[in-house]
């Protein structure tokens, strides 16, 4: 039976699942994929290449470089967080990203986008990396507004999210019957209407599908948790979610914030972790 991680995005809420996926490393349990959207993808590689405390690392010491994320780098190219240094100069330089270690697990890497022109989701598996890899993730992660759509295999593309942000649906269809899904908002959370979807209508006028997912993106969200809860009172999934509120904003550039939120994934993991190897029994 094949066993996934699914991880939601969020920003730097993504740090809770960081902290849950580095308890799992440190303890030797291995899925068989991980499905991930935006954040989740961002943060999610580093259980791939087994590289703990690595997206805590570089967003404590990088979140206020305006080279990273900052209005600055938004005015002038077009993408809040700067594409030349997040995904080149950072992990091919400053904090390497392990590309070997990532290619010798044979785990399958699942990245969500969203085709502005469709609205309809993409998605991208990868076993190992390729030239691309970093370009998928930097589409599934590009936060409307903020970023320019990245363009690959014909599809032009922005955050996975904004039509797919618990795509545990999609893990089981390619054959992942138990799921760990690991959610950054507690128990009891729905997502509320956007209210300025008229922003995505002015300035994406290229796009009209994209206002057209923003404005209804809670009811798709809602529906999603209620099926993500469903799915564990039947015992297909195991979710493992924060206890309180994460405080903390998409875009973070506070490291005791950070360092708080990743904490809390560490500790709800631990206290989940027979849990946790019950539900996985063939994968440490």
């Amino acid at each position: 039976m094949k066993q996934g991680l699914v991880l939601e995005g969020g920003g730097m809420r993504g740090l809770f699942s960081e902290g849950v996926f580095d308890v799992l490393l440190e303890n030797g349990i291995r899925l068989d994929a991980l499905v991930g959207v935006s954040a989740g993808v961002l943060f999610g590689c580093n259980y791939k290449s087994g590289q703990i405390g690595r997206g805590l690392r570089y967003n404590t010491k990088y979140a206020k470089d305006p080279r990273y994320m900052s209005v600055r780098s938004l005015l002038t190219t077009g993408n809040y967080v700067n594409e030349k240094f997040a995904y080149g100069e950072m992990p091919l330089k400053l904090d390497k990203f392990d590309f070997e270690a990532f290619n010798a697990n044979d785990m399958e890497f699942h990245v969500t986008c969203t085709d502005i022109n469709s609205g309809e989701p993409v998605y991208k598996k990868f076993v190992k990396a390729d030239e691309t890899l970093m370009d998928w993730m930097r589409a599934s992660g590009s936060m409307p507004l903020m970023s320019k759509p990245v363009t690959l295999e014909g599809h032009t593309m922005l955050d996975g999210g904004i039509v797919n942000s618990i795509p545990l649906g999609y893990a089981q269809s390619v054959g992942l019957e138990r799921n760990i899904v690991v959610l950054t908002q507690p128990r009891g959370y729905q997502k509320k209407p956007f209210k300025a979807t008229w922003l995505f209508r002015m300035f994406m006028s290229k796009y009209p599908k994209v206002a057209e997912k923003m404005a209804v993106r809670h009811e798709m969200y809602n529906k999603q948790l209620e099926y993500v809860y469903g799915e564990a009172e039947k015992g297909n999934v195991l979710l493992i979610i924060p206890d309180e509120p994460l405080n903390i904003g998409r875009v973070e550039g506070d490291a005791d914030k950070m360092r708080r939120c990743y904490e809390m994934g560490r500790k709800k993991a631990n206290e989940m972790l027979e849990e946790i190897r019950k539900f996985c029994p063939t994968k440490e």
